[in-house]
């Protein structure tokens, strides 16, 4: 058996030329280096939310030059079509124009009575088709006098109209939608000089003579 020797007891080894008291430090130091990681974990977070507000700003940047973009396209998507829808009226109107003299000899036969037959086929034909083209036929008589789209070819007096009216169609006006590409060429009749001052003063004679009815006649004296 071993026999333990009274009076000494174990101690930690000790580096040579180092005192007991050197441990310390050393423990001290440790916990240091534990606490100082926390303060960089703070720092990165600080730096990663700027880069992700540098990210929102730079994506909100983007984005609104997107949505530029894009108003700028469809802006110019209508622009394109309204132009294309012009350019095809502008067409249109310019063959109906080139047709309108036909249109005026097909009418000048119906009234005579000379469309028949294959004629009157071959010309209704072609009405139908400039109608469905957007042609439209107007000029009617007894309508007022429009000049924006009424030409007057004659002139005259009547004593039965009240306003400049149109008397007769010398040719009829043709439109496209609201474009005017033929005014109507008309006849019109202005009211009789002198008519409605007559009118007038008759008028107020049956005035004053209902008046008087109304009133009992006249006193005497």
């Amino acid at each position: 058996m071993t026999e333990e020797t009274p009076g000494f007891e174990e101690k930690p080894d000790v580096p040579s030329g180092a005192t007991p008291d050197d441990a310390e430090p050393k423990a001290a130091s440790s916990s240091e280096e534990g606490a100082a990681p926390a303060g960089d974990a703070n720092t990165e977070n600080v730096g990663l939310v700027a880069q992700l507000d540098q990210v929102r700003t730079a994506l909100g940047e983007r984005t609104a030059d997107l949505q530029r973009l894009q108003a700028e396209y469809q802006n110019y998507r209508r622009r394109v079509e309204r132009d294309r829808i012009a350019v095809k009226e502008i067409a249109i109107a310019n063959l109906l124009t080139e047709l309108l003299p036909t249109l005026d000899d097909i009418g000048r036969a119906r009234e005579h009575g000379e469309l028949v037959g294959g004629f009157k086929s071959v010309a209704e034909s072609l009405e139908t088709v400039a109608a469905k083209m957007g042609l439209q036929q107007f000029g009617k008589e007894g309508e007022p006098f429009d000049p924006t789209i009424h030409e007057a070819l004659m002139h005259s007096y009547a004593p039965d109209v009240t306003e400049t009216t149109c008397v007769a169609i010398l040719q009829p006006g043709y439109r496209i939608g609201e474009r005017t590409i033929r005014p109507a060429r008309v006849a019109v009749a202005e009211p009789q000089p002198g008519a409605q001052t007559a009118k007038a003063e008759g008028a107020e004679d049956n005035t004053a003579a209902g008046d008087d009815k109304e009133s009992g006649g006249p006193d005497e004296g």
